[in-house]
C-alpha cells in the first residue's frame, strides 16, 4: 500500500497525499512515526519496490521518488531498508527475470545509511555477488527459501535445490509451505 501511495501512476490524489514527492512521501513518514510509538524505530523495517510494476504501479521519475524516500528514512534511523530488484518484479506473477532491468541495489544502496537488504530474483551466486560489492547488507531469498527450509546449508554444501511449486503460492495451507525436503 506504501508504494501505492509513493508512485504516481497510483497515486493520483490531489489532496496532502498526492501530487508531489514531498505528499506522496507523507503517508510513508506518518505510519514510521505511528508504528514508532509502539516500537522503537531500530526495531521497524520498511519494504520498497522501486520500479515495480504489480497491479499496474510504476512511477515517472523512479530514481529521484526514492532517492527522496531514502532521504526520509535516513531521518529514521531504521532496523533496514528491504529494496526489491525489478528483474522480479511481478510479484509472483511468472518465474521470468528481466535481466535488462536497472539494479536497484546499484542506485540506492549507497544513498541509505543504515542496513540494506535486497531481494528478487537471486540464485547463490548472485547474492554473493551483491554481497561481495558492498551493494547490499543482506540478501533475502523468497521462493528459494520457501521449497529450501534449509537454504543457507543447501549453499554450503552446494547441494541441489529442490523445485518451488508456485500452484502452491499464496495459497491457505502447509501444502508448498512446510512440506519440502530437507537434505
Amino acid at each position: 500500500m506504501l508504494d501505492q501511495f509513493l508512485q504516481d501512476k497510483t497515486n493520483q490524489r490531489n489532496d496532502q497525499y498526492g501530487g508531489s514527492i514531498e505528499n506522496r512521501l507523507r503517508l510513508l513518514g506518518e505510519v514510521i512515526e505511528s508504528v514508532s510509538e509502539v516500537f522503537s524505530s531500530d526495531r521497524i523495517g520498511v519494504r520498497l519496490s522501486p520500479y515495480g510494476s504489480f497491479n499496474d504501479i510504476g512511477d515517472s521519475d523512479p530514481v529521484e521518488l526514492f532517492n527522496a524516500a531514502i532521504k526520509k528514512l535516513n531521518t529514521y534511523h531504521l532496523a533496514y531498508l528491504h529494496m526489491i530488484e525489478p528483474r522480479s518484479s511481478t510479484a509472483g506473477g511468472n518465474d521470468q527475470l528481466d535481466t535488462k532491468a536497472p539494479i536497484t541495489s546499484e542506485i540506492f544502496r549507497s544513498a541509505y545509511q543504515g542496513k540494506f537488504i535486497s531481494a528478487g530474483g537471486y540464485d547463490q551466486a548472485m547474492g554473493e555477488a551483491v554481497l561481495e560489492a558492498g551493494l547490499a547488507d543482506a540478501v533475502a531469498y523468497g521462493r528459494l527459501y520457501i521449497a529450501n527450509p534449509d537454504l543457507a546449508e543447501r549453499f554450503k554444501q552446494g547441494a541441489k535445490l529442490n523445485a518451488y511449486n508456485r500452484s502452491t503460492f499464496y495459497g491457505g495451507g502447509e501444502a508448498g509451505y512446510t512440506d519440502y525436503p530437507a537434505l
